[in-house]
């Protein structure tokens, strides 16, 4: 299938063309169909299978089919749980339409009120924001969703797990007059998303984009079991001095052992940049900079501080310290073997991190290979994970006897 096929407007093919999209992604097939029709859409699509292009391309479609008549707020509203995440959906939708008269708007906290409030009493298209700062322009007066036709979450479940479920419902209540929501996640997995879909769309069309075999190959997984934590930034240590880590994501558990790290790994000779949650948006965007303009070949981040980035051409993802949850997992690993490249997931796993390792391994429906560094070779044997015991036949009478004479 080519993106010809979907009747989108020569200008939209052009800029497509020029940002090197040949032929479109899983994602993208099964979505810009029905997002054309105009259908209510629950899609879900783990990162980096394309989704952005997956509803941008059917709303800038839309804005040329049927042009504004006069000036006005936006006609299509895109919500992200993050800053950076805006940053990049605004990005791709500003070269998207690069040939075509469309205005482009984002809002976002942690920069100034003043410039925002000026786009705001222009003329706009396409707006994506953050949900924090959208009310409070909303609550201010400053900007009304009366006018939006066309409303796209991105990243719901992302959005949930930051408490934003009430402040998109108050957001969605004043866009009622919207023909179209298309609701976007990295995982469908139990009935949080579910639940607050049905709230937000009508009769939608279940996508659910799992990328073909081919492209999971493409991140290669293993595991290196560390005796302790110095035994562990010795791996992390060696693992990021070969040649072929040209630009990885380390991940750590909390900010603290990312600052920790960040000096550690200065005095070995390995500078860093760092994103943690307690940064101001613009040192984020900075260290953000120093590792996209390939300044730094490494970053280290907590999980909350990566919400939203999506970097080219990472070529490793590093766990650090394991993440709390099997589908957290998923979201790290997946900002590497992007765009048809191959990629490599490693994680150092203490005995401590066994039984998440175990959930994860059941996660993914795959046994992560253990490798050894011989230079590195752990002392002790893997940990075995502690295997709950079902009752015995007679401690279950013995318990249905005692029930009964409750």
């Amino acid at each position: 299938m080519q993106f010809e096929e979907f009747e989108l407007e020569p200008e939209l093919l052009a800029s497509l063309k020029t940002m090197g999209h040949k032929t479109p992604t899983t994602i993208q097939q099964l979505t810009i169909p029905l997002a054309m029709e105009q259908r209510d859409v629950l899609a879900h699509a783990p990162t980096g299978t394309g989704k952005t292009a997956s509803f941008l391309l059917p709303a800038l479609q839309h804005l040329l089919d049927f042009p504004r008549r006069r000036p006005g707020q936006a006609r299509v509203l895109v919500l992200t749980p993050t800053r950076e995440l805006a940053s990049q959906v605004h990005r791709y939708a500003s070269h998207l339409a690069t040939h075509v008269d469309l205005t482009m708007g984002i809002v976002t906290g942690g920069v100034p009120y003043g410039p925002q409030e000026q786009a705001l009493r222009g003329n706009i298209d396409l707006m994506v924001a953050t949900p924090g700062r959208l009310l409070d322009y909303m609550d201010k007066g400053l900007f009304s969703a009366t006018e939006v036709e066309i409303l796209i979450i991105d990243e719901a479940d992302r959005m949930l797990d930051m408490g934003f479920a009430q402040v998109v419902t108050s957001i969605v209540i004043e866009a009622q007059k919207r023909q179209q929501t298309m609701l976007f996640s990295a995982t469908l997995e139990g009935n949080g998303v579910r639940n607050f879909a049905k709230e937000l769309l009508h009769d939608p069309a279940v996508v659910e984009a799992e990328p073909p075999r081919s492209e999971k190959a493409k991140i290669h997984q293993w595991v290196h079991l560390a005796d302790d934590t110095a035994h562990k930034f010795a791996l992390l240590c060696h693992i990021l001095k070969q040649e072929e880590v040209t630009r990885a994501i380390v991940f750590a558990k909390t900010r603290e052992v990312v600052a920790s790290l960040e000096g550690q790994l200065l005095q070995a000779g390995i500078p860093t940049a760092f994103m943690r949650g307690d940064m101001e948006q613009k040192k984020r965007f900075q260290a953000l900079g120093r590792f996209t303009k390939g300044e730094v070949n490494v970053l280290l981040a907590t999980d909350v501080a990566a919400r939203g980035i999506d970097v080219d051409d990472i070529t490793h993802v590093i766990n650090y310290d394991m993440p709390r949850t099997a589908d957290i997992y998923v979201h790290r690993i997946g900002r590497t073997g992007r765009a048809g490249k191959k990629g490599t997931a490693i994680s150092l796993v203490e005995a401590h991190d066994m039984l998440i390792l175990s959930k994860i391994e059941r996660y993914t429906e795959q046994k992560l290979k253990r490798r050894v560094i011989e230079a590195l070779r752990p002392k002790h044997k893997e940990a075995r994970v502690p295997v709950k015991k079902k009752p015995s036949k007679a401690s279950t009478k013995k318990m249905s006897k005692n029930k009964a004479k409750n």
